[in-house]
């Protein structure tokens, strides 16, 4: 039996960087099972925020280092302006669930509520 697949979201990693234990080991278990996905949005975000010390932007740099990252193809991009033109969805989330869907990937978000109206995307919250 292959383990279960996720794309991870932003705000898990955060939530990692910040200590919560419980990410941390959700993370561990992923990267040992080879399934810590993200998109490239995610990394954008994650490390292109403005406020990393010099400190925090390498050890962020270094956690995403066995990630496998998704690119934002054609076929991605067409499915996350289906999604924004039929939700009410920022374009990063867009992205990212579209990732999922299209990768048959479950969604690990503490943002539950931000896609939870999108068809066929299942979700896990690894906080609750």
């Amino acid at each position: 039996m292959s383990a279960i697949e996720y794309l991870i979201d932003t705000n898990i990693l955060i939530y990692h960087t910040k200590g919560s234990q419980i990410t941390i080991d959700f993370l561990s278990n992923l990267i040992t099972q080879d399934s810590f996905n993200i998109s490239i949005l995610t990394k954008i975000e994650f490390l292109g925020w403005d406020k990393h010390t010099t400190e925090g932007f390498k050890k962020c740099k270094e956690l995403l280092e066995p990630a496998n990252i998704y690119p934002v193809g054609e076929e991605i991009a067409n499915k996350a302006i289906e999604l924004r033109r039929e939700r009410n969805i920022k374009l990063a989330d867009a992205v990212i669930a579209a990732t999922a869907l299209l990768n048959n990937l479950k969604l690990a978000t503490r943002n539950v509520d931000d896609f939870k109206a999108i068809e066929g995307l299942e979700l896990i919250n690894p906080l609750d």
